[in-house]
C-alpha cells in the first residue's frame, strides 16, 4: 500500500492524506467518487492508480448523449457466419474512470449500478462477470450544475468514499509550474503492484478483526445520524458495512490485525458525508461541508470505546 501511495504522490503532489484514502478505498474493495472543480488532478489520480497497480484501464467521458450500450457493449452482427457476437464495452476493465458522471442521463448512470454492486453485467439474458479486481472511480463538478443530472441516492450509496482534492499548496503549485514542461506527471508513475496483489490485499483486509466494542461504536454513530435533528436520513446499514470495510483497510496501513476506534473516526466523513441527507435545501460544496461538519459533531459527542 505504501509503494502504491508513493507512486500516486509522484503524479498528484502535496496530497498525502487524499492519496492514502484512495489506496485505502481500493484495498477495501470499494468505489471512489472524486468531487471537485476542474483542473485539480482528479483524472490524473485515477490514471496513476491504474498504472501503479498494473490494472487494465478505461476512461469514459460521460455526456448527455451517452447511451448504456456505449458503456456496457452490444451485440454485433457478424455477416459471414450470420451470428451475433457480444463486443464488450469500456466497462470491462479492472479500473474504470467515469469522468463527469453526472453529465449523463439517469438511464446511462444506472448502467453502472449492477456493475458496482455485484461486479457483473446482465446483457440479453446473460450474466457476464467483470474482470477482478473491479473498481470505478467517478468524478463530478460540485459547482457547475448546468446540464447535469444529479446522482440518485441509490447510486451515491454505491461509492465507498467521496473525496475532494482541492488546490495544492503554493510551493507545490510553483514546483509543478517549473517542472511540467519537462515531463508529464504520469511519466513518473511505475507499476509497483498487480491485480493479483490487489486482490490479495483485499482478502487480507477483509479478514482483520473488528471487535464487538468497535462494531457497537460504528452502530452508535449510525444511530446518532438517524436521530440528529438536522439530518433527514441518516446512515444506512450499507453505510455501516462500508465504514467497517474501510476501517479494516486503514488498519492494514498500520500493520495491525485489528481495527481501532481511530480507524473508524478517521474515515467517518469520507465514507458517510455523501450518504446522509440534510434537512436544509443546500447543494454542492455547501451540502458537502455541512454534512462533514455534522458528522464531526456527532463523532465528538458519541464516546469511543477505550
Amino acid at each position: 500500500m505504501e509503494r502504491i501511495a508513493a507512486q500516486l504522490g509522484r503524479a498528484v503532489q502535496g496530497k498525502p492524506t487524499q492519496v492514502q484514502d484512495v489506496v485505502t478505498c481500493l484495498v477495501a474493495g470499494g468505489h471512489l467518487l472524486l468531487e471537485d472543480v476542474p483542473g485539480v488532478g482528479k483524472t490524473t489520480l485515477a490514471e496513476a492508480l491504474a498504472r501503479a497497480c498494473a490494472l487494465s484501464f478505461a476512461r469514459i467521458q460521460f455526456t448527455a448523449d451517452l447511451l448504456p450500450a456505449d458503456i456496457l457493449g452490444a451485440q454485433v452482427f457478424h455477416a459471414p457466419t450470420a451470428t451475433f457476437t457480444f463486443r464488450p464495452g469500456p466497462l470491462f476493465r479492472q479500473l474504470v474512470l467515469a469522468d463527469e458522471l453526472n453529465r449523463a442521463p439517469p438511464r446511462t448512470q444506472s448502467a453502472l449500478l449492477e456493475a458496482m454492486a455485484q461486479g457483473q453485467v446482465s446483457m440479453d439474458g446473460n450474466t457476464l462477470p467483470l474482470p477482478a479486481p473491479f473498481t470505478v472511480v467517478a468524478t463530478q463538478n460540485p459547482v457547475d450544475f448546468s446540464g447535469t443530472y444529479p446522482l440518485p441516492d441509490s447510486q451515491l450509496d454505491r461509492f465507498l468514499m467521496r473525496l475532494s482534492l482541492g488546490p495544492p499548496a503554493p510551493d507545490v503549485e510553483a514546483r509543478l509550474l517549473s517542472t511540467r514542461g519537462a515531463h508529464a506527471p504520469l511519466d513518473a508513475v511505475e507499476a509497483v503492484s498487480g491485480p493479483e496483489e490487489v486482490s490479495a490485499l483485499r482478502a487480507h483486509a477483509a479478514g482483520l478483526r473488528l471487535d464487538d466494542a468497535v462494531a457497537e461504536y460504528v452502530v452508535r454513530l449510525a444511530v446518532a445520524t438517524r436521530e440528529h435533528g438536522d439530518i433527514e436520513r441518516g446512515a444506512s446499514t450499507r453505510a455501516v458495512l462500508a465504514l467497517g470495510a474501510a476501517a479494516r483497510a486503514r488498519a492494514t496501513w498500520e500493520a495491525r490485525d485489528f481495527v481501532t476506534p481511530g480507524d473508524v473516526r478517521a474515515l467517518l466523513v469520507p465514507c458517510w458525508a455523501h450518504r446522509v441527507l440534510l434537512r436544509s435545501a443546500v447543494q454542492g460544496v455547501s451540502a458537502r461541508d455541512e454534512a462533514a461538519h455534522l458528522l464531526e459533531e456527532i463523532a465528538r459527542k458519541v464516546p469511543a470505546p477505550r
